[in-house]
C-alpha cells in the first residue's frame, strides 16, 4: 500500500498517526459488536443460527479485546510489536470465522451473509494496520 494512499485512507501524512487511528477504529468496531454480542446474545444468536452461549463468550472476549486495542491506539506511539499482536488476532479472527462457517456452525442466512462480511471487516483493519506500521518503520529508516 503506497505512502499517498495510506495518507489518504489516515487523513494525515505521518505513519504513527494512522497506526493509532486505525487501532482506534477497530476498538471502536470491535467493541460495539462485543457489547451487543454480549448483551443481547440470545436474540442475535436466533437472528445468526449460532448458539447465545457462544456469542456471550465471543461477546466477553471481544469486547476486552477492543479495550486492549482502544489503550495501545491511545498511546503516543504504540508498540510495534504490541500492534503486529493485534494484527495478528485480527487475521486469525479472520480465518477462523470462515472456518467456523464452514465446519461446525450452522448459520441462518443471515448467519451466512454476516460471518464473511464481519470476517472481511477485521481482515481489513488487519491489512490497514500492517500497512500502516510498515509505512511507520520505513519513515524511520
Amino acid at each position: 500500500m503506497s505512502r499517498t494512499l495510506l495518507a489518504g485512507l489516515a487523513r494525515t501524512t505521518r505513519p504513527q498517526s494512522a497506526v493509532r487511528r486505525f487501532l482506534a477504529l477497530d476498538a471502536v468496531v470491535t467493541g460495539a459488536n462485543g457489547i451487543a454480542y454480549a448483551t443481547a446474545s440470545r436474540p442475535i444468536g436466533e437472528l445468526l443460527g449460532v448458539d447465545a452461549g457462544l456469542l456471550l463468550g465471543l461477546g466477553l472476549f471481544l469486547t476486552a479485546f477492543a479495550a486492549g486495542v482502544a489503550w495501545l491506539a491511545s498511546r503516543p506511539q504504540p508498540p510495534a510489536a504490541a500492534v503486529k499482536l493485534v494484527v495478528d488476532a485480527n487475521v486469525v479472527w479472520a480465518v477462523l470465522s470462515l472456518v467456523a462457517l464452514v465446519a461446525w456452525l450452522e448459520p441462518t442466512t443471515a448467519g451466512l451473509l454476516w460471518t464473511p462480511v464481519q470476517a472481511a471487516t477485521v481482515a481489513g483493519f488487519a491489512a490497514l494496520q500492517w500497512a500502516a506500521l510498515r509505512a511507520v518503520a520505513s519513515a524511520a529508516r
